[in-house]
């Protein structure tokens, strides 16, 4: 199997240390960072991807939102630029050490944070990365 995900996820799996916006987002996350971190692949998708599922039900689920679509175009550019490569919707990833350690690296240094511009968790994340990504559940820091 393989995990759908988001642009923007990329970068919140990096900080992920079991807090969000529900309970029932929480628990769900934690079985992604769980799978994630025995080395599923990851599916770059357009949209709500498996971290969203548990939104989904709500009135007006902020996935949907300008604002979650432009986060998402913002953490593609940065993931592209830092890797070099070209990574479109449907790209397959490996979350491996190497990856998620650059990708780490970069986001505590603030290359890859444009995403993060007005979000909500972005102290909290900025907390984690100072902390040297202690306590994460996907991957190791």
């Amino acid at each position: 199997m393989t995990v759908r995900l988001r642009a923007h996820h990329l970068l919140c799996m990096l900080t992920f240390v079991g807090e969000g916006y529900t309970p029932a987002f929480t628990d769900n996350y934690r079985r992604i960072a769980e799978r994630l971190t025995k080395g599923e692949e990851i599916k770059l998708v357009s949209g709500p991807d498996d971290i969203c599922a548990p939104l989904l039900d709500e009135m007006e689920p902020h996935c949907f939102k300008a604002s979650v679509i432009e986060r998402d175009a913002a953490a593609l550019a940065d993931v592209v630029a830092l890797l070099g490569e070209e990574i479109e919707i449907g790209a397959m990833l490996v979350p491996d050490a190497a990856l998620l350690a650059k990708l780490r690296r970069n986001f505590a240094s603030g290359e890859i944070r444009h995403a993060c511009l007005g979000c909500e968790w972005g102290d909290l994340c900025s907390r984690i990365a100072a902390g040297n990504f202690a306590d994460v559940l996907i991957g190791h820091a």
